[in-house]
């Protein structure tokens, strides 16, 4: 394992581990290749832009020839597999781009890693594949019983990965992992949308009754999970990576409240997502046993989240605008508001 394509890594947690492996890994050389939708976005990146053992190529997974060019002009023997459409509200409006990009493209690498004979490939897949679970924790043994576009798409992924292993022997892992936060985190998703709302001094929409539980893992946490897996995982098998902190979603707009000096009155209820999952758990026990545990403390790394956007208006402040503004008025601008309680 020496030249790693790293797809999707100009996105949130790609990024985050590119940085984590040039760190940890100083030997490797690592080529981010990404098509640079609205989420992929090379100020991600801009901080290790000239290391001499990172490079970039522009490409759509979903393009065959291309990625087979990169792979051979690139020599890479290793492909970890980031590029995904990831957020449910977006599969709801456009549940095509997600299975091109999150089946299709998969398909693709799993191809190009079969035919080029590489030495692996690690698939980033999500706890959305379980579905809903509404008490105990997913293992890796449990069924599939995803409820939306998005989770139903990586679901797909995560069975094109065991065929080509079953079939083809092709030397594929994957990692599920649970609700990430953190650094360059594109500000749809529940976190960063409260926090750089609340910096703004603007309302948070929380879905239904706020009583969701998800467990929230930090973005650094998630990628060294998957560098273990990377390095120590089976072949053919899946691994969950979870941060063990389940918290409701209306815990966490309080705590984001108190961490930006704002009051409850900023909170807005509003009508529930379609197919909205009640709660996910991870049992994580098996990615223990290889050596790995969440190094970072809810509070701590919450605490520094917030800061990380109180400090890089930069990033955040020309996305949300524009494009984004549009998307977080279809979904919210109408929305029913329901009583605050």
């Amino acid at each position: 394992m020496q030249n790693l394509l790293i797809t999707g890594g100009a996105g949130f947690i790609g990024s985050n581990f590119v940085r984590l492996m040039l760190e940890t890994h100083p030997d490797y050389h690592l080529t981010v290749f990404d098509k640079l939708t609205y989420a992929g976005n090379l100020d991600n990146l801009r901080d290790v832009a000239g290391h001499p053992h990172y490079a970039f190529v522009h490409g759509d997974i979903g393009d065959a020839t291309l990625v087979e060019e990169t792979l051979r002009s690139r020599q890479i023997d290793t492909i970890v597999n980031f590029a995904a459409e990831t957020h449910v509200d977006r599969s709801i409006e456009e549940p095509g781009s997600f299975i091109m990009t999150d089946v299709y493209g998969t398909y693709v690498l799993l191809e190009a890693t079969r035919k080029l004979g590489l030495e692996r490939m690690l698939q980033v897949s999500t706890d959305e594949v379980y579905g809903t679970v509404p008490e105990g924790s997913s293992t890796e043994q449990d069924n599939y019983a995803p409820r939306s576009p998005y989770s139903a798409s990586k679901a797909g992924g995560e069975l094109m990965c065991h065929a080509y292993f079953e079939t083809f022997h092709t030397p594929v892992v994957i990692t599920r992992g649970s609700n990430n936060y953190g650094p360059f985190q594109y500000p749809e998703k529940l976190i960063p949308l409260f926090i750089t709302n609340l910096l703004d001094g603007k309302p948070v929409p929380v879905y239904g009754d706020g009583l969701n539980v998800r467990d929230w893992i930090y973005v650094l946490d998630h990628c060294s999970g998957i560098a273990k897996v990377l390095h120590d995982g089976i072949l053919g098998e899946a691994y969950n990576v979870g941060g063990g902190q389940e918290k409701p979603n209306i815990e966490i707009t309080h705590l984001l409240l108190a961490l930006t000096e704002r009051g409850p009155d900023m909170i807005t209820y509003v009508a529930d997502r379609p197919g909205h999952d009640r709660r996910y758990s991870l049992d994580t026990s098996k990615l223990r046993s290889l050596g790995w545990a969440p190094a970072h403390s809810f509070e701590d790394a919450m605490r520094e989240t917030v800061q990380w956007y109180r400090d890089n208006r930069w990033w955040w402040e020309k996305i949300k605008s524009g494009a984004y503004s549009e998307y977080y008025q279809r979904m919210y601008g109408q929305r029913e508001v329901l009583n605050q309680s």
